[in-house]
């Protein structure tokens, strides 16, 4: 006989969940502080060409953005003309200026001469349009402009 005897009938103790809210808590201010919200939603088409010397912007605070592209499937009745998107409405070309000059004021004034535009045109959009955006930009004085691309060989744009 052994001098060691298993208590067969014992039951397991039931688990404690005092600690489960805790848990919860966490994982919901862990979330509400790491996720990051869009600042704008697009409603141009918005399929970036490929690059293949690419560099990372360090700052994303420090880029004004502009879009520009076909209207979206859901915006069909705008037309099919590429149109230019300030935050999260169609633009004249007209319009850019007052829009970088009101980002420009909004931004602090120790950044203000580090200032990137950021052109994130769709790879089916006509080059006299870019041409246009880069003009009024150039009346506003914005020279440092950032054409967002998606890592990659430039021969796949021939696709």
């Amino acid at each position: 006989m052994s001098i060691f005897k298993k208590n067969r009938k014992a039951e397991l103790p039931a688990i404690s969940t005092a600690s489960l809210p805790d848990i919860v808590f966490m994982l919901l201010f862990f979330f509400m502080v790491a996720t990051v919200m869009r600042n704008d939603t697009l409603i141009v088409k918005n399929e970036l060409p490929f690059a293949d010397q690419v560099e990372k912007l360090d700052k994303k605070n420090m880029v004004i953005h502009i879009y520009a592209g076909k209207p979206s499937s859901r915006y069909k009745n705008v037309g099919t003309e590429a149109r230019i998107q300030l935050n999260d409405k169609f633009a004249n070309i007209n319009e850019i200026k007052p829009y970088v000059l009101e980002e420009i004021k909004s931004k602090p004034e120790a950044l203000r001469p580090y200032l990137t535009t950021a052109l994130k045109v769709d790879k089916d959009t006509k080059m006299g349009l870019v041409g246009d955006i880069k003009k009024e930009l150039r009346t506003v004085n914005m020279l440092r402009i950032n054409y967002t691309t998606k890592t990659g060989k430039s021969t796949n744009n021939l696709e």
